[in-house]
C-alpha cells in the first residue's frame, strides 16, 4: 500500500493529538496542518490556511496530491467543506453540511431526536424574544437555555431563575451576542447527573465505539466559573460499564446514524453525542459533528490500533471489517489556560519547560501557540493540554500535575483546574 499524504485542518491541541497519532503510522508519509501551531510543525508542515478558507484548502489539496484530509473543528464542516471537497474528487473525514446539521443547529438535533425517539430532555423552540419571556414566567427552574447555532460552546447557559434566564435571553435573542446563532433558542428542562463524551466514528451504516471519556467545561475547580471549550478530560471513565456502553451504542448512537440516513443525510465521520447520565438513562444533551477538544488527547494516548487504516475504510463504507484496540490504564488531559479566558486572554507569554518532559508517557499537546524569534509563546486562550498515561487514573493525574508549574511547564498567569478527574476518583 503506497504512503499518504495527509493534511489536517485546525489549529488546537486536538489537531495535534490526531497528527501524533497518523503520525507514528507506517502508512503515513507527510502531514500538512492548516493553519497548525508551534507544536504541529514538528510532525509536520504548516500551511497559512485559515479553517473556513475552503477554497483554497481544496486548491492546496490538489496541488500537493492530498491523500487525505480530516477535519478538526466543526465550522468547516457546518460550511459544507465535505461535500466542496467530493465534488473535486477529494478525500476527506466528515460529515455532509446537511448531516453536520446535527451539530450546527440545535433545533435540528431536538427535532430529530424527538421524531425518532432519541432520548433527549424535554423542550421548546423559540425565533421570537416576547414569546420565549412569556415561557420564561411560566417555567420550572433550574432550566437550560441555548443558542441555536454554533457559539464556540459558549451558547448555552443553565439558569437558576427568571430573571437569569431573562438576561441570557435578551443577550441571545435582542443584543444578539453571538449573530444570527442565537436568534432560535432552544429552551429545556435541567437534567440531573454526571455528563460524560461518547464518541463513535461511522461510515453510515456501522460504527466503532472510542472508549467514554469525560470533559470538564467549567474554567474552575467544583464546576465553578464560567463554560469553556473543555479545561480538562480523562477516559475511559470508571463508572460507565460494558452494560452502559451497550445501551448507549442501542438507544441512541445506532438510532441517530439511522434516523439521519432515513432523513437523506449519511452520517460519515465522528458523531459525538454529549451525554447525561440520568436516573433514567443516559440522555443527550447535545450533538457534535467532530472530535472532542480536549477528549481527544487522552484518547489517542490510549489508541493502539492504526487509525490511518480506519479512516480509509470509513471511505470506502467498509468499517465493518475494523475494531478500535485500547491500551488498558488511563490517560488525562490537563488544559493551561491564558488569564481572561474564555474572554479577552493575554497573549505573547513565553512558556518554559517544554523540553524538560523525557517522559515518553506524557505528551504536551499545543493549542494556542506560535514560534516568536525560536521562543514559543502563548496566542491562544487554551494554551497547552498536558496528557499523560499511566496504568490507573490516579496515577496518571500524578503524572500530569507533577509536570505543570515552575519545576516543569509554565507561563505567567497561567490558569488550570486542579481537579480534573476527580469524579472518576470518587
Amino acid at each position: 500500500m503506497k504512503k499518504l499524504k495527509i493534511l489536517i485542518i485546525g489549529q488546537g491541541g486536538r489537531e495535534h493529538a490526531l497528527g501524533w497519532q497518523l503520525n507514528q503510522s507506517p502508512l503515513a508519509k507527510k502531514i500538512f496542518f492548516a493553519p497548525g501551531n508551534a507544536g504541529t510543525e514538528n510532525l509536520g508542515e504548516n500551511i497559512d490556511i485559515k479553517v473556513d478558507e475552503i477554497e483554497k484548502l481544496a486548491d492546496f489539496a490538489k496541488k500537493e496530491k492530498i491523500d487525505l484530509t480530516i477535519v478538526g473543528p466543526e465550522l468547516p464542516l457546518v460550511l459544507g467543506i465535505v461535500d466542496f471537497f467530493q465534488k473535486k474528487g477529494l478525500k476527506i473525514i466528515g460529515p455532509s453540511k446537511k448531516a453536520s446539521l446535527i451539530e450546527g443547529s440545535k433545533i435540528f438535533a431536538k427535532k430529530l431526536m424527538s421524531k425518532y425517539n432519541i432520548p433527549t430532555a424535554k423542550y421548546a423552540i423559540f425565533t421570537n424574544f416576547n414569546c420565549a419571556k412569556t415561557y420564561l414566567k411560566k417555567a420550572d427552574y433550574p432550566l437550560v437555555i441555548k443558542a441555536d447555532g454554533l457559539c464556540q460552546g459558549k451558547g448555552t447557559k443553565v439558569c437558576d431563575n427568571q430573571k437569569e434566564a431573562e438576561e441570557f435571553l435578551q443577550k441571545l435573542m435582542v443584543e444578539k451576542i453571538f449573530g444570527v446563532a442565537g436568534e432560535k433558542v432552544v429552551v429545556e428542562e435541567c437534567l440531573f447527573g454526571q455528563e460524560i463524551s461518547f464518541m463513535v466514528i461511522t461510515d453510515g451504516k456501522d460504527f466503532l465505539s472510542f472508549l467514554p471519556s469525560q470533559d470538564h467545561k467549567r474554567l474552575l475547580d467544583n464546576d465553578q466559573g464560567p463554560n469553556t471549550g473543555g479545561m480538562g478530560a480523562y477516559a475511559p471513565v470508571p463508572f460507565v460499564d460494558k452494560n452502559l456502553i451497550k445501551q448507549i451504542e442501542k438507544k441512541i448512537v445506532a438510532p441517530t446514524i439511522s434516523a439521519l440516513a432515513q432523513e437523506g443525510c449519511l452520517y460519515q465521520g465522528i458523531l459525538y453525542p454529549g451525554l447525561i447520565l440520568t436516573k433514567s438513562g443516559p440522555k443527550v444533551l447535545e450533538f457534535n459533528c467532530r472530535f472532542g477538544d480536549p477528549e481527544t488527547q487522552p484518547l489517542m494516548m490510549l489508541l493502539q490500533s492504526d487509525l490511518l487504516p480506519i479512516f480509509l475504510s470509513l471511505i470506502e463504507g467498509k468499517l465493518k471489517k475494523e475494531k478500535l484496540v485500547f491500551k488498558k490504564g488511563a490517560a488525562v488531559c490537563v488544559i493551561l489556560s491564558a488569564k481572561g479566558y474564555p474572554g479577552n486572554y493575554e497573549k505573547g507569554e513565553i512558556i518554559y519547560g517544554l523540553d524538560k518532559i523525557k517522559d515518553k508517557n506524557i505528551q504536551i499537546f499545543h493549542a494556542g501557540t506560535v514560534k516568536n524569534n525560536n521562543q514559543i509563546v502563548t496566542a491562544g486562550g487554551r494554551v497547552l493540554g498536558i496528557t499523560g498515561y499511566a496504568s490507573s487514573l490516579f496515577l496518571a493525574l500524578k503524572k500530569v500535575y507533577k509536570v505543570i508549574g515552575k519545576n516543569g511547564v509554565y507561563f505567567k498567569n497561567m490558569i488550570y483546574r486542579k481537579d480534573i478527574g476527580q469524579k472518576g476518583l470518587n
